[in-house]
């Protein structure tokens, strides 16, 4: 098992999330790369480390706790990337994502959530009655409180539709496709 962990110097969450990494339990092999050795890989990952791949694919950004890690090597319960991600508030000045950067987040994302002209995703969930689908919605706007990031949700009897996009800038960023994944783990 090859890991990953795109890191820089003096970032408390790369300490943190290396150390969780040590303490899984796990068996693997940790290669570690300082990104502002590569400008290339400061370009790509910016100020979202720590990135931490597993076998050359994306397993965890930002945080990552020990029981999580060692769930995802053993394959007991595969998280998304995204869902493991925090949501970074905007507060405009940058453009809205578009074109190929769209499509890869969301295939990574799946699950059937939609990006309507490259503006806004959105998806419908269905559930037995009423109850059920208030239920999820309560969850929902949890998750939006402690994220800071506020889908709008259409809440009708067995159905709930979330529609997210970053109002500051008019359209979508990470972030966006982070709450999603959040909001889908809830689904699951």
């Amino acid at each position: 098992m090859q890991v990953t962990l795109y890191t820089r110097r003096n970032c408390p969450l790369c300490d943190k999330a290396k150390r969780a990494i040590q303490s899984s339990g796990t068996a693997f092999e940790l290669a570690e790369i300082d990104i502002d050795a590569d400008p290339d890989l400061q370009r790509r990952f910016t100020d979202d480390v720590p990135v931490i791949f597993v076998n050359g694919r994306e397993a965890f950004r930002h945080r990552v706790d020990a029981d999580d890690f060692a769930a995802y090597i053993r394959g007991a319960a595969i998280p998304m990337a995204l869902a493991n991600e925090k949501c970074v508030p905007c507060k405009g000045g940058v453009p809205p994502l578009k074109g190929e950067e769209l499509v890869r987040l969301s295939r990574e994302l799946g699950s059937n959530w939609r990006v309507v002209d490259e503006h806004h995703l959105e998806k419908e969930f269905r559930f037995r009655n009423f109850a059920e689908a208030l239920a999820f919605t309560n969850k929902v706007g949890a998750i939006a409180e402690q994220e800071g990031h506020h889908p709008d949700i259409y809440l009708a009897w067995g159905k709930v539709r979330v529609t997210i996009w970053t109002h500051a800038i008019d359209g979508l960023t990470r972030s966006d496709f982070v709450l999603a994944a959040k909001i889908e783990r809830l689904a699951s």
